[in-house]
C-alpha cells in the first residue's frame, strides 16, 4: 500500500527547504496517517524522521472561457505531508534521473 504519491517539488517548498534544511513535502494519499507516512519516508529514503505535519487542501472550482461557452470544473483535493528529518541527514529527489 504506498501512501506516497509524490514528492512536492515546487518554489514554496523550496523557499521553507532554505530556511529549515530538514524539511521536505509530499503529496500523500488522503486517508493516510502520520505514523504511516512516518514508516514509508524511513522505509523508501533510509532517513529517521523526527516530524510529521499533514494538511488536507480542498478542491477549488475553476472555470474558463472558450469558443463552446463556459466550462466548468474542479481541481483535485489532496493532502499533503511536510516530514522533518534529523539535522544530519539529506533527502536527494533528483538522484535517480
Amino acid at each position: 500500500m504506498a501512501v506516497i504519491i509524490k514528492p512536492m517539488v515546487t518554489e514554496k517548498m523550496a523557499k521553507i527547504s532554505e530556511k529549515m534544511p530538514n524539511r521536505y513535502g509530499f503529496i500523500v494519499r488522503p486517508d493516510a496517517n502520520k505514523y504511516e507516512i512516518k514508516s514509508e519516508i524511513e522505509h523508501l529514503y533510509g532517513v529517521e524522521v523526527v516530524k510529521v505535519n499533514t494538511a488536507k487542501y480542498a478542491g477549488k472550482r475553476s472555470s474558463r472561457y472558450t469558443r463552446a461557452g463556459l466550462v466548468r470544473g474542479q481541481k483535485n483535493a489532496y493532502k499533503k505531508a511536510i516530514v522533518t528529518i534529523k539535522d544530519d541527514q539529506v533527502i536527494d529527489f533528483y538522484s535517480n534521473l
